[in-house]
């Protein structure tokens, strides 16, 4: 079974992979020039024109592997040597274009970017031409076509923009780390920074302290992921790479749940904090409705929060589908309690330069959380924890949830809030499709992994969150 969606996910991943041997036996400085040659051996290339210009780009791709540029906050980085396949885009006049007399594109344009030829077809100035779509919405034969790069359609913000050498752009400013255009670029030539060095130091550093243990804090999305391989195959994987402990992000979310029902009696409307896309979007762009901000930590930094207040000398690394987590750590709330955040792609590069083949070995028990913990993966899930929160904990009130799956439908719920018009007392933001399980830190998406997800759910221990969290008392 393939272990990933696309060969832009097996080529990061085989960066990550070399980049982690080399790490681990201590020759990475020192055989760092040679992990793109190790990539592409010969001088055939597999991707590009050259095998220069590959290697090129893979010398970029070892910098991203190893943290990325340290001057810039930002998770997400475009990779500009990489970003120069795309058509320039915008507006184009297509085949279809009859050459009529009504002209009306060129009435409608308040630019004058339209002229004609002799044939009388329509041609568009891209020095002239602002953007705006007026010649394509008024064209009878719907000739005037707007190119989009496959970045700018994915990012749902419009934090992508082209740069002087029609290289993408991110805007720090307006993007939230979700990860979109990381997932949707073709080229890979956007990609989150990865920590994995760091991971690695960590568990270097804990090799015979026996007062210093790492635990993985692993989301449930897991449960959709590695389906070549069992879950309880995947923990004892965890376990070989020289973690102390595997627990459930999904026993956080247990918690949040129960906190976030209490508090949302309380205040009377919320909106999620659990997806740090989400809430940075909000943030961002509807700054006046953090005040609804749900005041609860996600379920990962809930959960870290209360193994550090457990557990003396002890790190924390989450292991999840979530570029924006390695965004989220940085916020100072958090900060005290994740240490660093590995993606699933990071994790499969992590056992395969330890040579860790996870379908040989024998399954480990991650059995703590409720089913309402588990689904939190997955769109609607939060809501359904919520709501099962305020029966358990036989509150005064009536929750009437407005699911958002994937930040649009975040855009329009916050906008009908803010004009009051909002027939709910509660958003659950999932800034991606589908939920964590849309994530662009997957190795895999699709609708399957929602029914995978609500299956581990089932498999549940605890049938309560109550019970659930009695585990940790």
């Amino acid at each position: 079974m393939r272990k990933f969606d696309t060969k832009v996910q097996h080529l990061k991943y085989k960066v990550l992979r070399e980049v982690a041997k080399q790490a681990w036996a201590d020759t990475l400085q020192e055989n760092l020039l040679d992990i793109p040659k190790i990539i592409v051996p010969g001088k055939v290339p597999t991707m590009r024109c050259c095998v220069y210009k590959e290697r090129a780009m893979l010398v970029e791709r070892v910098k991203m592997a190893m943290g990325g540029n340290k001057q810039n906050p930002n998770v997400i980085e475009v990779i500009d040597i990489a970003c120069d396949e795309c058509p320039m885009g915008g507006y184009e006049v297509t085949n279809a274009c009859r050459g009529c007399l009504a002209h009306r594109c060129e009435d409608v344009c308040k630019f004058g970017a339209i002229s004609f030829d002799e044939d009388h077809v329509a041609h568009i100035d891209k020095t002239k031409c602002r953007e705006c779509g007026q010649c394509s919405k008024v064209c009878p034969y719907s000739a005037i076509h707007n190119y989009k790069r496959p970045c700018e359609t994915a990012c749902k913000v419009k934090a992508i923009k082209m740069g002087e050498e029609k290289e993408a752009c991110i805007d720090n400013s307006r993007c939230i780390s979700c990860g979109a255009c990381v997932y949707a670029c073709p080229f890979g030539a956007i990609t989150d920074k990865s920590y994995i060095l760091n991971v690695i130091d960590m568990l270097k550093g804990s090799h015979g302290n026996k007062d210093y243990k790492i635990y993985a804090v692993v989301a449930p999305s897991v449960s959709s992921q590695f389906k070549y391989a069992k879950l309880g195959q995947v923990v004892t994987g965890i376990h070989k790479l020289g973690f102390h402990t595997v627990i459930e992000a999904a026993l956080g979310a247990d918690l949040v749940a129960m906190s976030e029902a209490k508090e949302l009696s309380e205040k009377g409307f919320l909106t999620s904090s659990c997806c740090p896309a989400f809430v940075s979007y909000t943030e961002k762009y509807f700054p006046e409705l953090t005040q609804f901000i749900s005041h609860n930590l996600s379920p990962m930094a809930a959960i870290a929060k209360y193994v550090k207040e457990h557990e003396k000398n002890c790190k924390i690394v989450f292991i999840g589908p979530c570029t924006a987590k390695k965004a989220e750590i940085q916020k100072e709330d958090v900060k005290p309690y994740v240490d660093s955040v590995l993606t699933f792609e990071e994790l499969q590069a992590l056992f395969d330069s330890r040579e860790i083949d996870i379908t040989s070995l024998e399954e480990s028990d991650l059995d703590n959380a409720s089913y309402f913990g588990r689904i939190f993966a997955r769109s609607g899930g939060l809501s359904d924890a919520v709501a099962e929160a305020v029966r358990e904990q036989n509150l005064e009130f009536v929750l009437q949830s407005c699911t958002c799956d994937g930040i649009e439908q975040c855009k329009a719920a916050l906008l009908q809030k803010k004009a009051g018009r909002l027939q709910a007392n509660f958003i659950e933001g999932m800034a991606c499709v589908g939920g964590c399980i849309g994530g662009a830190g997957c190795l895999t998406h699709g609708e399957k992994n929602k029914a995978e997800v609500d299956k581990y759910g089932r498999e549940a221990l605890e049938k309560t969150i109550a019970d659930a969290i009695a585990v940790l008392k």
